[in-house]
């Protein structure tokens, strides 16, 4: 099995409980103990989302638990904007710069996205992205 990057969207339906291929994916990466990363911009973005303290203390303590990309953060948001502008020069526009970002980071390690949004797959049509083929 290769590693893999779990973008927000699949981590926030997984902490939900919203049952998908992309949250069953992720679920048997975790139960098998494979390696599944993250970045801070995927950090940042759950937990934010969490409304009670105690959710978030929880999913904090969990998603410390994972390895974590921490590359130098001027570096990753120049390649990000860079991914950025590429892919508007070929006539695609993507929607959150975040979602560059993170592309930056799997792009860097080489390391595939699970994901749940379609900026992902414009970005991986159009750079050297790679995305998990769950389907």
């Amino acid at each position: 099995m290769k590693d893999i990057l779990a973008d927000t969207s699949v981590w926030i339906d997984f902490f939900n409980g919203i049952k998908s291929a992309e949250t069953d994916f992720l679920a048997t990466y975790i139960m098998n103990d494979y390696v599944v990363y993250l970045c801070p911009t995927i950090i940042q973005e759950i937990l934010q989302g969490f409304v009670y303290d105690t959710d978030f203390k929880k999913a904090k303590e969990l998603l410390l638990t994972f390895p974590i990309l921490n590359d130098n953060p001027v570096e990753m948001s120049i390649a990000a904007a860079d991914l950025y502008r590429s892919i508007r020069k070929k006539g695609a526009t993507i929607r959150k710069s975040n979602d560059c970002l993170i592309a930056a980071y799997c792009i860097k390690h080489k390391i595939p996205v699970l994901h749940k949004n379609r900026d992902f797959r414009t970005m991986s049509k159009n750079s050297a992205l790679k995305i998990v083929a769950i389907r």
